[in-house]
């Protein structure tokens, strides 16, 4: 039994933008022997409130805060003048979830759409339009996928997952969780600029 490496996030979280990088980094140096698996965290529940002004300024300082501590990350901040914008990223990880189960190869696929759509494009992934339009993109059938983004099958697998993440211990997002062969599953550190630092993690987990 291989062992497989969780990674619990949430499309619109701004620290998960921040490490894809390094996310990247560490699957294409996992041994062969090692699965990994998206876990949806569900940051914000559904919402059709206006986000607080106060909240939009700190989300404004954290992108700003990130964009110094991570080399290379971009936020175009645009976001905040062109959208009224909600907190609420159930819809966006319904998404992802509902790319998933049209076809598992357009999971990852759709929750980069919605990064580069929220985080560069200015777009607001809290909207079915958008997200409808962002699953088109990427080869969903339109028809198919609006029926099932907001569909009690979707919202239950959200759930699910969610339930999983706290399970996991899950804490924040991004984290990282292994289930090695014996079933142990371990919280596995990492550095949002070095994929080192959770591949040797990693590698100590399933040592031990």
């Amino acid at each position: 039994m291989a062992a497989t490496l969780f990674y619990v996030h949430d499309p619109m979280c701004s620290w998960c933008w921040g490490f894809s990088k390094v996310w990247q980094n560490i699957q294409d140096q996992l041994p062969s022997i090692i699965n990994t698996q998206l876990v949806a965290g569900g940051l914000a529940p559904d919402s059709t409130q206006p986000m607080p002004e106060s909240m939009q300024l700190s989300l404004q300082q954290t992108w700003r805060h990130i964009e110094r501590a991570i080399p290379g990350t971009e936020f175009n901040h645009q976001f905040w003048s062109l959208n009224a914008p909600r907190r609420s990223t159930y819809p966006a990880c319904r998404a992802v979830l509902a790319a998933k189960a049209q076809d598992p190869d357009l999971e990852i696929p759709m929750m980069k759409a919605i990064q580069k759509a929220y985080f560069l494009d200015a777009k607001n992934p809290s909207d079915d339009t958008i997200l409808i339009e962002l699953a088109t993109s990427i080869g969903c059938f339109a028809d198919h996928f609006t029926q099932a983004i907001n569909s009690e099958d979707t919202q239950q697998s959200l759930m699910s997952q969610i339930h999983f993440a706290r399970m996991l211990g899950a804490q924040g997002f991004p984290s990282l969780f292994v289930e090695t062969e014996s079933g142990q599953r371990l919280p596995v550190a990492f550095d949002y600029i070095d994929a080192c630092v959770a591949l040797d993690n990693l590698a100590h987990s399933l040592d031990s």
